[in-house]
């Protein structure tokens, strides 16, 4: 008789245990702890008997766990800020439709950008511009000018001030180069975040990392992400955020993995996330997100001076092309690694020689034998080394988006990036000597 009612025992726990799995939502996001564990605890309140998991990861690295975790292993949700990163999951199968879901008080666009994925594979959740965070304080202490534009951070005067992230490692940075290649265009777009990098004095290892910089004073200024610095800003850090007239106002989405585990519990969470109550969390000072519903839906829950997307979205000189950022995605993540993160100690001296031969000759930087060799040092350290034609090229931008673990797809791209890493160092190098020749001038 007590072998059976352990072993009944048994059975209920094990009951037990399969329901409360079954009522486990794990959600794979990029965003930070401050804005998860303010829904977790919002939903679980209003849902009991679902419990809210997170796997933070950086949006890359996100898209990787889902392409490798086999279909009914996978995550239940994908909560990210990058539109493309959802085109790609979507290209790829591994987004589940889900029309029935969306909220039919949310607008069909934000500007030219539509909100919702057409295919309701993906929806809208809040909107995100990009930006430059700055600490009023280091300013000041560096007598430094207020950046406004992008432009602002190139100038010698921001020579190791600025913090930024790389794109592999950040899906808000992706989207941040991304915005300025498409409003500057491919060769212009790229000098800025070739001189913007060069004025840096580190990358971080996450998009964290720059807005926690210029909280701290590590750094004065940096692009980050509009939530980091209205966050902060809203929390009383002494920064300012800035939307500079290059900018994209895009959703950041949510969605439903195919192949999940709790289906029914994942749409339940992705509705209130789309709905008025999950809508005003973003409202939090600690989250500071623009909301996707009309702030006409929001009556008074609007913060005094809180940003208006429809009014950015107006003024932004970039209409943000989410089909063009997703067919090169790994082309640039992989060119600013190689020519940018890997190799940012010689693009520092390369741009201190050039400010350096730039100061010492005044006047006489802009003509004869000096101007003509501080000219060719610019454009080794600042010019892209895949130029715009070979960046479009469909067979090039299908080589980086290959599967990886193909022995042979690897070894052509491991080889393209060892010669782009080896010519910007040799490129860094040369800018560094003829600088200085034309400084001896």
């Amino acid at each position: 008789m007590p072998s059976i009612r352990r072993l009944a025992l048994a059975l209920a726990l094990t009951g037990a245990g399969a329901a409360a799995q079954a009522g486990t939502v794990t959600v794979i996001t990029s965003f930070p702890k401050d804005l998860t564990q303010a829904y977790k605890v919002a939903f679980e309140k209003s849902h009991p008997g679902i419990t809210l998991e997170f796997l933070n990861k950086n949006t890359v690295a996100g898209i990787a766990y889902v392409r490798e975790t086999p279909a009914g292993q996978r995550p239940d949700v994908f909560w990210a800020s990058a539109p493309d990163a959802f085109e790609l999951l979507g290209q790829a199968k591994l987004l589940a439709k889900a029309s029935d879901l969306a909220n039919p008080k949310v607008p069909d666009k934000i500007g030219s950008f539509p909100i919702n994925d057409a295919a309701g594979l993906y929806f809208g959740q809040a909107l995100a511009g990009y930006g430059i965070m700055y600490n009023t304080r280091y300013l000041k202490a560096h007598k430094l000018t207020a950046p406004v534009e992008w432009k602002d951070l190139l100038a010698p005067a921001w020579f190791g001030h600025v913090g930024i992230t790389s794109p592999s490692r950040s899906g808000t940075m992706h989207l941040t180069a991304e915005t300025i290649l498409q409003g500057e265009g491919w060769n212009d777009g790229w000098r800025t975040l070739l001189r913007m990098s060069g004025n840096s004095s580190a990358v971080t290892e996450r998009s964290f990392g720059v807005p926690d910089g210029v909280n701290n004073g590590q750094f004065g200024a940096g692009p980050v992400i509009d939530f980091f610095g209205l966050s902060s800003k809203f929390s009383k850090f002494p920064v300012e955020f800035v939307y500079p007239t290059e900018t994209a106002i895009v959703p950041a989405n949510i969605a439903l993995i195919e192949g999940a585990k709790n289906t029914d519990e994942a749409k339940q969470f992705i509705r209130y996330t789309l709905g008025l109550p999950g809508q005003e969390v973003l409202l939090d000072p600690k989250i500071s997100r623009l909301p996707v519903l009309p702030y006409s839906e929001l009556k008074g829950k609007i913060p005094p001076g809180y940003p208006d997307p429809a009014e950015i979205a107006k003024r932004s000189k970039v209409h943000f092309n989410v089909n063009l950022s997703q067919s090169r995605y790994y082309v640039v993540q992989s060119l600013y690694d190689q020519t940018i993160t890997f190799r940012l100690k010689e693009l520092q001296q390369a741009t201190k020689a050039i400010y350096d031969a730039e100061r010492k000759l005044g006047d006489k930087a802009g003509s004869g034998k000096a101007a003509e060799l501080l000219a060719q040092a610019r454009k080794l350290a600042w010019n892209p080394l895949v130029d715009e034609k070979q960046a479009a090229d469909p067979a090039f931008q299908q080589l980086f988006s290959g599967d990886k673990r193909d022995a042979s797809v690897s070894q052509k791209i491991t080889q393209l990036e060892g010669e782009w890493n080896g010519k910007a160092r040799a490129n860094y190098e040369e800018a560094v000597k003829l600088a200085g020749q034309a400084a001896a001038l």
